[in-house]
């Protein structure tokens, strides 16, 4: 008896464990753009050593980029705490279910590589291949995260089940367009992510600012950048032909994760090609680093909708409609 009450006491209801996974995300998110700010104001080597911030001491001096080295790594403190709630919550969730034991433990794995990469960059002087892979891995952990925080927004009754195709060819077909097309774009969204960072590999901001640290990637910043622009407009293309198919089949929830997408990435190429003709001025940057993060979050949460939701709904006949007008 004792033992059944604690069990109670200690459960985690469904709607609470959903909240720790936003939680979860947007601090994932969170880190990602103040990791950006410490590569932005030249912070890279803020704190020369790791784990401590200095061979003899585990806090930063009052300097200015010591302390934002710091406080972005202090940071990851509040990031391990949320993704140690995912996971403890998805073991003591009143219906425990396996996608989400899962998708918290990759959680776990992600922010361990990320810190192991983050020492990785600071013993090797900011070298941008580690800086690269130290951005991709965050897109790979939000990526993660918004899985997490969509099956964790499923009823328990459906999570397994999800939506049976139906019998028509018209919908299958649409369905499968759908699909196809959302694998376009994730495919080449994620080499947009790629893309983005050799441009900032190559670029002026190497996160110190001593010119003798820190060598950039050997390509010419304007070659590399046409080669991101096109990617991006790859990318706003395939989008804008979901939403057009999603609107044309009456799919409301793909139309509008569609249009939040394409909004995100018209704003995103906007400020990119801006950013670019002022001479990528450090508050620009930072501003498209945060987008970046949220408009891929966005670019998960459409291929989720399209694979829960692709379906073409059954268009009412004129017998239907009038019996449901005659319903009292």
């Amino acid at each position: 008896m004792t033992s059944q009450r604690l069990s109670a006491r200690t459960a985690v209801s469904p709607d609470r464990y959903r909240r720790w996974t936003t939680f979860a995300l947007w601090s994932l998110t969170v880190i990602v753009v103040s990791g950006g700010a410490v590569r932005l104001t030249a912070s890279g080597l803020g704190c020369s050593d790791w784990p401590n911030c200095e061979q003899d001491q585990l806090v930063a001096d009052f300097e200015y980029h010591s302390l934002i080295e710091f406080v972005n790594r202090t940071f990851t403190g509040v990031v391990t705490i949320a993704v140690v709630l995912a996971v403890l919550g998805s073991l003591r969730r009143t219906i425990r279910r396996g996608d989400l034991v899962w998708l918290s433990w990759g959680l776990v794995a992600g922010v361990v590589a990320q810190i192991v990469l983050g020492g990785l960059l600071v013993k090797t002087d900011l070298d941008p291949r580690f800086a690269m892979g130290h951005f991709l891995l965050s897109m790979v952990l939000l990526w993660n995260a918004v899985v997490l925080q969509d099956r964790a927004s499923i009823p328990d009754d459906i999570s397994g089940a999800g939506r049976a195709t139906p019998p028509s060819s018209e919908s299958g077909l649409i369905r499968r367009r759908l699909r196809v097309l959302m694998a376009g774009v994730s495919v080449v969204g994620a080499t947009l992510l790629v893309t983005g960072t050799i441009v900032t590999g190559s670029g002026p901001h190497s996160g110190s600012d001593d010119p003798d640290v820190a060598e950039r990637l050997p390509f010419l910043v304007r070659s590399v950048t046409r080669i991101h622009s096109a990617t991006a407009m790859a990318v706003l293309l395939l989008i804008f032909v979901v939403g057009w198919i999603a609107r044309r089949h009456h799919l409301s929830s793909i139309e509008t994760q569609a249009e939040t997408a394409g909004v995100l990435m018209i704003i995103q190429g906007s400020l990119g090609y801006l950013q670019y003709f002022m001479g990528v001025p450090v508050l620009l940057v930072g501003i498209h680093i945060a987008l970046a993060s949220l408009t891929w979050i966005s670019i998960v949460r459409l291929h989720l909708v399209v694979l829960r939701d692709g379906s073409v709904p059954p268009v009412p006949t004129r017998d239907s409609t009038l019996a449901g007008s005659r319903q009292p």
